[in-house]
């Protein structure tokens, strides 16, 4: 599990595509990482598979290349990491598992005061006005919510400290949509078979 505090934004040292997935190599300076350890990379939870002084590698499976912005990435491209949440620390941002719903397009970008204000393309039937959301592995405050799409405002601290700083009309991002909204809609949702996820099995586990 994941905050959406992204600890580092990396480059990418080398990556390298073929018929099973992707193995990707980038720099961090983790010094308390070891192989099989979990690292959100834009937002996708990743287990590394070497590790060779400060240059991280790990596997994607096609299924993640196929619903990540992932399949894009390039030597160089900045990335956002997070290592995995770590029980007795503080839960700023929100509970993200690194397991992308989907992809979304940023379609406008507009300067308001101190913030930048984005606006994305995509499916925002779990999307609510003021909740949150994880873009690129960013955990994010929702400020509007559109048919086809929402809206975020970014503080500079933010823009310094993530990739979305480099973000342009047309480019592609990770999203995860929150936990809790995927758990009611599939509670509130046609039941082709019985469920045991109930609202009260939900209080039960904090949410």
């Amino acid at each position: 599990m994941f905050t959406g505090l992204i600890e580092k934004v990396s480059k990418v040292e080398n990556i390298t595509f073929d018929n099973y997935g992707a193995k990707v190599y980038y720099r961090a300076d983790f010094d308390d990482v070891k192989i099989g350890d979990s690292i959100a990379l834009n937002g996708v939870c990743l287990t590394v598979t070497s590790i060779e002084k400060d240059i991280f590698s790990a596997d994607i499976m096609k299924e993640t290349l196929n619903v990540s912005n992932l399949k894009s990435l390039k030597k160089n491209d900045e990335i956002n990491l997070e290592r995995a949440l770590k029980i007795n620390s503080r839960l700023d941002g929100h509970i993200v598992s690194g397991h992308i719903d989907t992809t979304a397009k940023v379609i406008d970008i507009k300067q308001d005061g101190f913030s930048k204000r984005i606006k994305f393309n995509c499916n925002s039937d779990l999307i609510i006005k003021k909740g949150s959301i994880a873009i690129n592995g960013v955990s994010l405050t929702v400020s509007e919510v559109y048919e086809n799409g929402f809206e975020v405002s970014l503080i500079p601290e933010t823009i310094e400290k993530t990739n979305l700083k480099n973000l342009k009309i047309g480019d592609i991002v990770n999203i995860e949509y929150d936990l809790l909204g995927k758990y009611v809609q599939k509670i509130l949702s046609p039941k082709k078979e019985e469920t045991k996820i109930t609202l009260e099995f939900l209080k039960e586990n904090g949410f």
